[in-house]
């Protein structure tokens, strides 16, 4: 079938709206009509990478959608289901999955190309260029093909433009701070960086329990969103916030620090491990352009002698098809904040827009609607 997309042919480029043939379903696939993409920082990411990448490819992985059509042998969802898309597929029977880790599942091996576990590449350009969506997914197109693995099936009552957010940035940022960070009663927490992950790394935060959550971000409009959802203290750079966590925590600094920042680098976890308190666990979320650009210091005589840990995650430790029911049932109980971290809405011709929105610190999480 014929579908309109967002593609990135090549780094350092805009993406470009274009027609593209989608492939049938094949055993284990399904075709969805995407209803609404979040404009997660992950694809701008994808948009400054090393040249000789999986291009071009199809923008978009935080999305919900309408299953119209499956493929043989798929039992997990069938048309007209509403699902989550998971950028992390969970096969449910790996060594990770069995052993409760599904965010590091080995069907996710190449996600980085966008070609799903069944090994297709779902899109097709006029030239007869075969090209998958990023992280097996593809949100910014209308139409779809997922793997039945990273299909989490919703409640059709549930409105899929807040649902779409539990596709990555909810759970990826609750996720850091309960299940990466393992915040207790009674912690003090600071969370670096309050866009659409930080803000709900506070959440987390205040979920688990924390005394003092402490919200680092320059842009004001940040920290006062960030306030409103549970956030005790807020404050412009982590410098300050190094200061805070001592005299809050008096003397002993963070419990755990979430470093959830746009673009991670060497100076960005330096002043974050500035806060933490011995015996505790800084969390990186945050990735950087280009690997070499995700280098950071590790001072090993302070790490060994004030016992602290240092925990990279991906999608917050989350199980996508546990841990979304879960958190959507926490909203509908009115225990953890959706709709209103939706700032903007944007078409797809509007895309470009978004991101320089994002970039201007103007969104905590901008909106693409398709149709």
């Amino acid at each position: 079938m014929r579908t309109t997309g967002a593609v990135l042919f090549e780094p350092e480029t805009d993406f470009r709206i274009v027609e593209l043939e989608v492939v049938d379903p094949g055993p284990g696939e399904v075709l969805v009509e995407m209803a609404f993409a979040g404009l997660c920082h992950s694809d701008e990411h994808l948009r400054h990478s090393n040249p000789g990448g999986a291009f071009p490819i199809v923008g978009g992985h935080e999305g919900s959608a309408v299953v119209r059509a499956v493929g043989p042998g798929v039992t997990r969802v069938a048309p007209g289901d509403h699902v989550v898309t998971s950028f992390l597929p969970a096969c449910g029977h790996c060594r990770y999955c069995a052993t409760g880790r599904s965010s590091i599942c080995d069907a996710g091996a190449t996600i980085a190309t966008g070609r799903l576990p069944t090994g297709t590449l779902p899109f097709r350009l006029d030239d007869g260029r075969e090209l998958g969506g990023f992280c097996m997914v593809g949100a910014f197109a209308r139409h779809t093909v997922l793997h039945e693995y990273s299909c989490v099936r919703i409640d059709p009552s549930v409105p899929l433009d807040t649902a779409a957010l539990l596709a990555c940035s909810v759970p990826t940022g609750w996720g850091s701070a309960v299940y990466a960070g393992g915040v207790r009663p009674g912690d003090t927490v600071v969370v670096v960086g309050l866009g659409g992950v930080g803000v709900n790394a506070v959440q987390g935060a205040v979920h688990g329990g924390a005394l003092h959550v402490i919200g680092v971000d320059p842009v004001e409009m940040k920290r006062t969103f960030a306030g409103s959802v549970g956030a005790t203290h807020t404050v412009a750079d982590a410098t300050e916030a190094a200061v805070l966590a001592r005299e809050l925590s008096r003397g002993t600094g963070a419990d755990v620090v979430v470093v959830t920042v746009g673009k991670m680098s060497a100076e960005v976890h330096a002043a974050a491990s500035r806060c933490l308190g011995k015996g505790g666990t800084i969390v990186l979320t945050a990735l950087a352009d280009r690997p070499a650009e995700g280098m950071v210091p590790l001072n090993g005589q302070v790490t060994t002698a004030f016992q602290q840990r240092v925990q990279g995650t991906l999608f917050g430790n989350c199980n996508p098809f546990t841990d979304i029911p879960r958190l959507l049932r926490m909203h509908e109980e009115g225990r953890l904040e959706l709709d209103r971290l939706i700032t903007r809405r944007y078409g797809l011709d509007e895309l470009t827009q978004g991101y320089r929105d994002q970039a201007a610190g103007e969104t905590v999480r901008g909106l693409l609607v398709h149709g």
